[in-house]
């Protein structure tokens, strides 16, 4: 787990090679970094599922990654990965992280997969 929450450290607090870091400084959907982060906030919902007590820097990276990439991304000239799904489906996938995040468990029902985006 350790592993994981380094790789959230460092993506919320966009250092270098991050994808919100190429996001914001370089206006590039880096795909890799995309499922670096995403990957880690999965893992972090699966070890975190139970837990009443979150640590703030980890919620606020949920909340700020869930609510400003899609917020930064929007402007009808950012360039977005193509295809258009692909890019709305990582929006989506953003928000039910968070959702899982905040609540728990998942927004899916048991037995489904999260498949890689």
């Amino acid at each position: 787990m350790d592993e994981v929450m380094s790789v959230l450290r460092q993506e919320f607090d966009a250092e270098e090679g991050s994808f919100l870091l190429r996001l914001r400084g370089d206006l590039e959907w880096d795909r890799t970094a995309f499922t670096r982060l995403e990957r880690a906030m999965r893992a972090a919902c699966q070890h975190f599922q139970g837990d009443q007590k979150l640590d703030r820097w980890v919620a606020e990276g949920f909340y700020e990654v869930a609510t400003w990439v899609p917020s930064w991304t929007s402007h009808a000239n950012f360039p977005r990965p193509v295809p258009d799904s692909y890019y709305e489906d990582c929006i989506e996938r953003l928000g039910d992280l968070a959702d899982w995040f905040f609540r728990g468990w998942p927004n899916y029902s048991e037995g489904s997969s999260w498949t890689d985006l």
